[in-house]
């Protein structure tokens, strides 16, 4: 997990997919097949690589239009880290929920076989059973098989939605707090209250070309509701950078220092810190690890200092400054003077992201132009 398998992977992208992206983005052909999206998505997630470049090239590679859709898959997830950053209360609402209910499943025997059958791939369920059993073997699944499994899950095995997130968190090699929990909400019809994603199996067979014929599911379900969905707050002020010497603090949200706007700052040191969601799988955590040594390998070649992990007295009396982390496990543990330094991509999108996609969707043109 590097930036530069990052960039090999947008190249190959670019010159084998890319121009069929918008047509054949939701087949999923399996494991084994070609890739229909870009699978950019394990790098976007520790910004190995990052949405401007990604968005940059594209739009080389197709023009405006041809890059169109592809483009607007990018800002859905620059959308979901917005929109949680404005809504924080459904993160800290996911984790009760999901520590609830792992509790219910020692106390209600009937929900903890159903559960157990639906990690493990033993629902009976065609194409469910393969994607649970891909997703634990490999880290991966389509965008349209997570969204199938996830309408599974919640409307035919009944199961509860946090669950089957903290599932996929556990085990997805992209796994991202933002895009994650909300996709899991919107599924359920939580995020646009009332309407939720039903997988039909018509609907799995054409996409997948008759790979998965899943029957007895249920098509005609009645979205979740809740007592009271997550309550907006203000977005968060970021810092500024000071002037002069300081130790750099990366985190697995943000791991291109090369690009951060650091202003006057000047960087003598640099620190790793790694926090993974709870339960992260050992591929889960392979990939962090690795990710991280290549990004401290490539700051103190950038910086010309010494980079190692953010342990003990790292920074000495340093100011320390870091990428803005968003709601998640890196920003629950970053220390609390440090400062943070939002991207200009995110200062941009992010106000735009509080409410549904639609604000952020029609000022794309001016966002990726400026």
């Amino acid at each position: 997990m590097t930036r530069a398998a990052g960039l090999d992977r947008l190249s190959a992208f670019l010159a084998e997919a890319g121009a069929d992206y918008a047509a054949a983005r939701n087949t999923d052909r399996g494991p084994d097949a070609r890739p229909t999206t870009s699978a950019l998505s394990p790098y976007l997630r520790r910004r190995l690589v990052t949405e401007a470049e990604v968005v940059a090239a594209a739009e080389a590679a197709f023009g405006d239009g041809g890059a169109e859709k592809f483009v607007s898959e990018v800002f859905w997830r620059t959308y979901f880290k917005g929109h949680l950053e404005t809504h924080p209360a459904a993160w800290t609402d996911f984790l009760a929920l999901a520590a609830a209910d792992r509790g219910r499943l020692a106390a209600e025997p009937g929900l903890r076989r159903t559960f157990e059958a639906a990690i493990a791939g033993r629902t009976g369920i065609d194409g469910f059973d393969d994607w649970a059993q891909q997703l634990v073997e490999t880290g991966w699944l389509h965008n349209h098989a997570r969204m199938w499994f996830a309408s599974i899950w919640i409307f035919t095995l009944r199961l509860p939605w946090a669950l089957g997130a903290d599932f996929f968190l556990r085990h997805l090699l992209d796994g991202d707090p933002a895009s994650n929990t909300l996709s899991w909400r919107w599924v359920a019809g939580l995020h646009t209250r009332g309407k939720h994603y039903v997988a039909r199996a018509e609907n799995i067979r054409r996409y997948t070309e008759d790979r998965f014929d899943p029957r007895n599911l249920d098509e005609y379900p009645d979205a979740l509701d809740e007592p009271m969905p997550p309550r907006e707050v203000a977005l968060p002020a970021a810092d500024a950078a000071p002037s002069g010497d300081v130790a750099l603090l990366l985190h697995l949200d943000d791991l291109h220092p090369e690009s951060l706007p650091l202003g006057a700052a000047r960087v003598v040191r640099v620190g790793g810190l790694i926090a993974h969601a709870e339960g992260a799988s050992e591929a889960v955590r392979a990939a962090d690890a690795a990710a991280m040594r290549d990004a401290l390998d490539r700051a103190a070649a950038r910086f010309d200092c010494s980079a190692g992990p953010a342990t003990g007295a790292w920074a000495g009396a340093l100011p320390v400054v870091t990428a803005w982390a968003p709601v998640g496990p890196s920003a629950a543990v970053l220390p609390e003077a440090v400062l943070r330094l939002r991207r200009p991509w995110d200062e941009a999108a992010w106000p735009l992201s509080n409410r549904g996609y639609s604000r952020l969707r029609s000022a794309i043109p001016r966002l990726t132009a400026a």
